[in-house]
């Protein structure tokens, strides 16, 4: 598949991400949370550090810049790796919506949250959940790509 099949894929996710956002902020108190069954909630929270709140103290310019910085090298790659654009589109996708949150807000809105009892794993958002899908099927892809392949 061509290159503007794949970068509106990655506009799609930035949108969904975006959109899905807007609507929690708009829906939610911050730290309301919304049990939806045994396993799962929705929730406001607010994320100034990287993947699960790590690294607050880096400050927002820090995760403005490597996220920047990493959507160059997404969207140079994505012109160039056919056989790795499917998960590069999520990956650009997935990070072009943090920025955002990061550039406007300067933090992160997550809301997706998956526990069991009262062990709980830190929230997340869409643009988390499509860059974990670009780096799986990029791990995939290496994998059935291995020179040992049959």
């Amino acid at each position: 598949m061509n290159r503007t099949f794949f970068l509106l894929l990655s506009l799609i996710v930035y949108i969904a991400d975006q959109a899905t956002k807007i609507l929690i902020q708009r829906s939610l108190n911050l730290l309301e949370v919304i049990p939806l069954n045994s396993f799962f909630n929705l929730v406001y929270y607010r994320n100034t550090g990287s993947a699960f709140g790590m690294f607050k103290n880096l400050g927002n310019t820090f995760f403005i810049v490597v996220s920047a910085t990493a959507i160059l090298v997404v969207i140079i790659l994505m012109l160039k790796d056919e056989v790795n654009r499917p998960g590069l589109s999520f990956i650009l996708g997935g990070a072009a919506g943090n920025l955002t949150d990061r550039i406007v807000r300067n933090y992160v809105i997550d809301f997706l949250e998956v526990h069991a009892g009262n062990h709980f794993w830190p929230a997340f958002n869409i643009a988390d959940s499509a860059l974990t899908i670009g780096m799986g099927l990029m791990l995939i892809n290496a994998w059935l790509h291995r020179k040992d392949a049959p």
